[in-house]
């Protein structure tokens, strides 16, 4: 029998020496040992440990699509260091409490020879002191149903992945394309969008608004029906409606409707209730941090990680927020507790319901196996962890926690007011509304299109006269472009895609240069409408919207134990394979059979798949012309890709080396070498810019300003009302240099892609340090002792690291080869 959650066996050690406790991240490593004590050892997996293979399918299509999982490269180390740490201890895995996690914690427990079936799984979905300590007194078995769900839907991308990938980098000749089911759906929405906009073809409408007097009280009013016709300010003609596509028609009733004398029709006083909106949930949150912050989905999971993994309070280190990947909106009875005392401390009793309010899912087939994202313990106002936060973790918890706070208020109240005045044919309306009572407002604040000026409310039946008519010009708008706030909520209503998909997809679409982003909004790349276009002609089920959100309905249905998820599996990729045979192949020109991408360790190329007997290949990328010739030599540019991406050289190397990059070139010149400045893109699509001379440190993650510095000359950047990026300038911004990390966290070393401490290889490696430059020594040896490195060293140390690495292998090689 597949195990349930919520079996609860405790296991005795299996030998001595304490518990060894295995998590996700470091960072959560940290905290919960911290919290656990002597007795407890906390090691981290740092996330997947095993994976399908890089260069083969993995997935044998004829056993009920059994999987092959390997030990990734990357993690031999760390799962050889569990296994030393494993002997003779009991074991408790403590990944993720969801698919992803559980599938990871499946993957230890076989990897260290323990039974699954055993209680050894125990879930955190806060991480602090009680909630930890609770939770490793009742472990339980791990669920397979969970596993095998998130089986599924990696054998699902997998299938998908290696066979439509390679088939897009041969059609476009580009090589890291890729398509998956949610990625493909997401890019199709953020295309079809864009297409709508193209083809809206806006019209014009004219609206009346008339000043009038009533009762020694003035009010602007606006035409509401002429003749019984009400007024109709939407795209096209509707019947039974009167539309004011002129102005002469407009300025015409403008002109009649001074004519006649008014009265006061009727006056409609409503009270009018808003409820609070519940807890987060990951889309929600999304959502939130994007229009108000101003924070991709991605930026905003990072950040809420750290939230839920634990930061250092005088108290101790303790998780501030419940677990970030949930589409569930129920709170537990404990936490509703608490913020009802906080609101009647902090807001007043005044502003609390009589009964705690309780959200309920509106979809069906939500998994409630988390709460709401929420403070781990309201009592800790914003205000109060502030000084140990960074400000973008401080923004983010103030967010979940007044979006908590609020969902447990009274209801907000307005008074609203409609008059409605008549005169011969004519119907003028006005509205507005007053707020009686703040509610939840207090806490969560006002939206800007809240908010109506207030009307006086007439007695009905008064004398009104009309002083003057306006009329006003508008144009119909097409739709809005996407944002990562509007793209999540659409995903999520169109049920493709889960919590934990929604960051990733976002992420990939502008990695692989499919989308792009202009402000907040997401624009198709040309690219992206290629592969957008080509997947529609040749794989309309792929990006079929009810189609992919019915698998994700099947693979809710895998983890709740109700289907077996081969099947589930089969009933995508039968109709993919449809699809697929009916794709034409690019043949060899040779020997007529199909090309295929394979893979050199100079790249990516086309290669015959008669090979032996056929060894015909190409390049998968052709070089693009360019009109402009090479200012050295006069011979013609063309665009290449190499390992850094693209770049333009001469036709004339090796006998002219001129290249240079890439980028959009911007009006700025550089201000320490007078090279051109250019627009260029990371690796995670945000802009920065930098001088084209490599040899100049010129640099700015700020977009530059039209505008130069009056004091020095400089570019202003856009941050703030512009400051001065020149250190030198005595208008500068402090606030633009990088800033100072906080006690404890590792400083330049924390920055990505920086080694920290010293290297698990290092006796490995220590016979070729004569080998290094006297600096590169000295940083290297310094980074083994555990001193604090800085930015410049740390990076000098890196690069040493790499030198060291190859030259072991080349010795290692040479060993095997001798041998």
């Amino acid at each position: 029998m597949p195990a349930k959650r919520g079996q609860s066996r405790r296991s005795e050690p299996q030998g001595g020496g304490g518990v060894l406790v295995v998590v996700e991240s470091p960072a959560k490593a940290r905290s919960i040992g911290k919290m656990l004590g002597p007795g407890y050892e906390v090691r981290a997996s740092k996330g997947h440990v095993v994976d399908l293979p890089e260069r083969t399918l993995g997935v044998d299509v004829a056993n009920n699509f059994a999987p092959t999982y390997e030990v990734k490269k990357e993690k031999k180390g760390v799962v050889e260091e569990l296994k030393k740490a494993a002997k003779g201890r009991r074991l408790l895995i403590a990944t993720d409490p969801d698919r992803e996690g559980e599938a990871i914690g499946w993957h230890i427990a076989r990897l260290l020879g323990r039974n699954p079936e055993e209680p050894i799984r125990v879930e955190f979905h806060e991480i602090t002191p009680k909630v930890v300590r609770q939770a490793v007194e009742a472990p339980r078995p791990i669920d397979q149903n969970l596993v095998d769900a998130q089986q599924a839907r990696r054998v699902l991308d997998r299938l998908l992945g290696y066979n439509l990938s390679p088939l897009l980098s041969q059609a476009f000749r580009k090589r890291a394309l890729s398509a998956g089911r949610v990625q493909s759906v997401a890019l199709r929405l953020v295309v079809e969008r864009e297409e709508e906009i193209e083809a809206f073809k806006k019209e014009v409408y004219w609206l009346l608004h008339g000043r009038f007097q009533a009762e020694g009280q003035d009010l602007w009013a606006s035409l509401y029906e002429v003749e019984g016709k009400r007024l109709w300010t939407g795209q096209g003609e509707k019947e039974g409606r009167l539309h004011l596509k002129g102005e002469g028609e407009a300025r015409r009733l403008a002109q009649e409707a001074l004519r006649f004398p008014y009265r006061v029709e009727r006056v409609e006083v409503k009270e009018r209730r808003k409820a609070p909106p519940p807890p987060f949930t990951t889309s929600t949150l999304q959502q939130a941090a994007s229009s108000r912050l101003g924070y991709t989905a991605s930026r905003t999971m990072r950040i809420a990680q750290r939230l839920y993994e634990g930061v250092d309070l005088p108290e101790g280190t303790v998780g501030l927020i419940t677990y970030m990947r949930t589409d569930s909106v129920r709170v537990s009875p404990e936490a509703l507790a608490l913020a009802r005392g906080v609101i009647g401390e902090v807001f007043g009793p005044e502003y609390l319901p009589e009964s705690p309010r309780v959200y309920r899912n509106r979809k069906e087939g939500v998994q409630d196996a988390h709460e709401a994202i929420r403070p781990t313990d309201p009592r800790r106002t914003p205000e109060s962890v502030r000084p140990h936060l960074s400000e973008e973790e401080y923004r983010l918890y103030d967010l979940i926690w007044r979006r908590f706070l609020a969902s447990q208020m009274r209801d907000a109240l307005y008074e609203s007011t409609v008059v409605f005045l008549k005169g011969g044919a004519f119907l003028f309306r006005a509205s507005g509304s007053v707020l009686k009572f703040e509610g939840y407002l207090k806490v969560w604040g006002r939206e800007e299109d809240e908010e109506e000026p207030p009307v006086p409310a007439l007695p009905q039946g008064a004398e009104a006269r009309l002083l003057e008519v306006k009329p006003e010009e508008k144009t119909t708008e097409p739709p809005p472009r996407y944002t990562d706030a509007t793209l999540v909520k659409t995903l999520e209503e169109l049920g493709i895609g889960r919590p934990s998909t929604y960051a990733p997809t976002l992420e990939t679409l502008e990695k692989r240069g499919y989308v792009e982003r202009k402000g907040r909004t997401l624009l198709p790349t040309p690219l992206g409408r290629e592969v957008t276009d080509y997947l529609r002609r040749h794989f309309p089920q792929v990006v079929a919207y009810e189609f992919t959100a019915r698998m994700e309905d099947r693979l809710d249905q895998v983890e709740e134990g109700k289907a077996p998820w081969p099947k589930v599996v089969l009933e995508f990729y039968e109709p993919f394979l449809q699809e697929l045979a009916q794709v034409p192949k690019k043949t060899c020109p040779k020997c007529g059979r199909p090309l295929e991408l394979k893979v050199s360790r100079y790249g990516q190329f086309l290669g015959c798949t008669g090979y032996p007997e056929c060894t015909y290949t190409e390049p998968l990328e052709v070089d693009e012309p360019l009109e402009e010739a090479c200012p050295k030599c006069g011979r013609p540019l063309v665009r290449k890709r190499g390992r850094y991406g693209l770049f333009i050289a001469c036709t004339g190397y090796p006998e002219c080396d001129y290249t240079r990059d890439d980028a959009k070139v911007t009006s700025w010149t550089c201000p320490k070498c007078g090279g051109r400045v250019l627009e260029k893109r990371s690796q995670r699509g945000k802009a920065y810019y930098r001088c084209e001379n490599k040899a100049c440190d010129f640099l700015s993650f700020y977009p530059l300003l039209p505008t130069p510095c009056p004091g020095c000359g400089w570019p202003l950047v856009k941050k703030g009302e512009g400051a001065c990026i020149n250190p030198a300038c005595s208008l500068h911004d402090p606030a633009l240099l990088p800033k100072e990390a906080p006690k404890g966290q590792g400083g330049a070393s924390r920055k990505k892609g920086l080694p920290k401490g010293k290297p698990q290889d290092w006796e490995e490696l220590r016979p070729f340090l004569s080998e290094l430059s006297p600096e590169e020594r000295g940083a290297l040896e310094a980074l083994a002792q555990g001193k604090a490195l800085g930015e410049a060293e740390a990076r000098l140390a890196k690069k040493a690291l790499f030198k060291l690495r190859m030259r072991k292998g080349r010795v290692k090689k040479e060993a095997v080869a001798g041998a």
